[in-house]
């Protein structure tokens, strides 16, 4: 009796194959003049050698990319920052770059590589120059985003060097850099670089030299093995390359890795303490907590703290008895700086608005008005 099911079954499952294969083919139609194919190697030595040579179109986009890059990021507007990601050109030489890595053509190398330091240069010089005219003191969030790397930032630097390589083999899916040139954000942190040099922050420059070292040894990893894998090049000649990726990845892998868990762990005690403060605290229980920002030094926490409430509802004694109280729940030394900004209401209701309100009275109190 189960050998008849499971025979039965497997008819069944076959006439379903067999009707699904006779479907297909009965609505696919003849469209094997758009089957895409990677282009020729002629075709993408070309493309890649005119997008890693320096030209004078190469260095006045970037020069503009730089500008428009360290505006926004001084500015603190992430639609300005996206636009200087897409007209900047530096995914050329660094594809470049992966693609003479595997086709074992040192004079490419040596020109993309060339091509890209002089860009690395003029974009980290035009942001220091800049930075240091407009005189701007203050970090914002968009720089401060750019000096923090964790590995989240080298998954999509992989990924963006997967489609960069892909699109740039794909004759009509080269609208896709665009994209690929948001994704992987390759000025600005070059502007972060040049902002950290003239305010002089160590924590600033090397934070954000690290992200772009993520990017761009990312993208030439990723975009290797896309060119090995769809026949341009050989593993045997990128071998060598691949291995000193692989190692640099490795390297930047420590950093990376302890950075994300630190932000893993301050955002979950940033929501342990929001949480805490405010339902388990009298002082700020009523208030309008609108930031809480926690920064670990050394074994202490630092957690700053803007609330909106009444002007003097807060004293410093209560803030003192708050710290006491995350200090015992979260066993922690913490540092609580408090900054309340004074709330005051006006109510001016109108007379649509608020019925009980007697007209002849708002009468009399503008003519009272008008004659004083």
């Amino acid at each position: 009796m189960s050998f008849k099911f499971k025979r039965r079954g497997l008819l069944g499952y076959l006439r379903t194959i067999r009707f699904f294969k006779s479907w297909w083919n009965s609505n696919s139609g003849q469209w094997k003049w758009l089957a895409e194919k990677p282009i020729s190697i002629e075709g993408l030595n070309r493309q890649v050698w005119r997008s890693s040579v320096p030209s004078q179109s190469f260095y006045i986009l970037l020069g503009l990319s730089a500008i428009i890059s360290t505006l926004g990021l001084l500015a603190n507007s992430a639609a300005t920052i996206i636009g200087a990601m897409i007209i900047a050109p530096l995914m050329g030489p660094i594809l470049g770059i992966a693609y003479g890595m595997v086709m074992g053509n040192r004079r490419l190398l040596k020109r993309s590589a060339l091509t890209l330091g002089s860009g690395v240069f003029l974009t980290v010089f035009t942001s220091f120059v800049i930075s240091n005219l407009i005189g701007l003191d203050a970090v914002e969030g968009e720089i401060m985003a750019r000096s923090q790397p964790t590995l989240l930032d080298l998954g999509v630097a992989l990924a963006a060097g997967t489609a960069g390589a892909f699109a740039k083999s794909r004759r009509h899916i080269a609208d896709a850099l665009p994209g690929v040139a948001i994704a992987v954000a390759l000025v600005p942190p070059l502007s972060v670089m040049g902002i950290g040099i003239s305010l002089a922050s160590h924590e600033i420059f090397i934070g954000s030299s690290l992200l772009f070292l993520t990017n761009l040894i990312g993208i030439v990893f990723s975009g290797g093995v896309v060119f090995v894998t769809q026949e341009y090049g050989s593993l045997k000649r990128a071998k060598e390359g691949f291995i000193i990726s692989l190692f640099a990845l490795i390297i930047l892998g420590v950093p990376l890795g302890f950075s994300l868990n630190n932000l893993v762990l301050r955002d979950n005690v940033r929501r342990s303490i929001a949480v805490l403060i405010s339902q388990e605290t009298l002082t700020f229980s009523k208030t309008d907590i609108r930031r809480v920002q926690v920064e670990p030094y050394r074994e202490a926490l630092i957690v700053n703290l803007e609330v909106t409430a009444a002007a003097n509802s807060i004293s410093e004694n209560q803030v003192k008895l708050v710290r006491d109280f995350l200090e015992d729940r979260l066993q922690k030394p913490i540092s609580l700086n408090v900054q309340v900004i004074p709330l005051t209401q006006f109510r001016a209701p109108s007379d649509a608005v608020n019925p009980n309100v007697d007209p002849a009275w708002g009468e009399d109190f503008i003519n009272q008005e008008s004659e004083n």
